[in-house]
């Protein structure tokens, strides 16, 4: 249950305590589910007053909505290679500002990419699964997904097109596809927890064979 709002903001800076409120929310899904997301457990989680989760978004659908905002821009930050923390792999071809490579160091970024997502990113993406399923049930958060896959699939196709795809957008949409696939199989598909630790060499491999298929002509 939301508690009461303060009356006046916290004394921090908005944009701070969006994102703080927001990364807090993010772990707690990846931890408890969506049942372990209240506007309290956050503000406790996050060493804040009483209230101020609520003052900034005022109900369970406007956090979601933080949440997906917040898990698309450190998606993306990823793949541009500049993660917060420091430890993004090397940034694929089609980022912002960045040299068009060839196929296979696309190929060694993406499994760079892809193993930081099952292991140090790994908490992040299970919580974009539980809230991907959410908003698959409830109307009123859809804009918000969609609004965050529709970022992944330009980038996506920017990398695609920097590679020589004739059909960047349908490319895309494939890579997409198949890079979801792979996180859920080895997150949270029948056989995650006995698999053995991700290894970068076996994911270049994938990330090839991927590449090779997504760039292929259309049948």
């Amino acid at each position: 249950m939301s508690t009461s709002p303060p009356t006046s903001p916290p004394a921090s800076p908005p944009a701070d305590r969006r994102t703080l409120i927001a990364d807090t929310a993010i772990g707690l899904v990846a931890a408890a589910g969506l049942r372990g997301l209240t506007h309290r457990a956050v503000d406790g989680a996050a060493g804040l007053p009483a209230g101020s989760t609520s003052y900034y978004f005022r109900t369970r659908t406007a956090l979601i909505g933080a949440c997906y905002q917040r898990l698309a821009e450190l998606d993306l930050a990823d793949v541009d290679g500049g993660s917060p923390s420091g430890t993004a792999p090397t940034a694929l071809p089609g980022a912002p500002g960045r040299d068009p490579v060839d196929r296979e160091a696309a190929a060694a970024a993406l499994a760079g990419l892809l193993y930081r997502w099952l292991t140090v990113g790994r908490e992040r993406q299970l919580a974009r699964f539980e809230l991907s399923l959410e908003a698959a049930r409830n109307p009123e958060l859809e804009a918000d997904l969609q609004r965050a896959g529709r970022g992944a699939r330009v980038r996506a196709a920017g990398i695609v097109a920097a590679l020589g795809a004739d059909r960047p957008e349908e490319a895309a949409a494939l890579l997409v596809a198949w890079t979801e696939g792979l996180l859920y199989d080895r997150l949270a598909g029948a056989l995650a927890r006995s698999r053995p630790a991700p290894d970068l060499a076996e994911l270049t491999a994938v990330a090839r064979r991927m590449l090779a298929a997504a760039l292929a002509d259309p049948a």
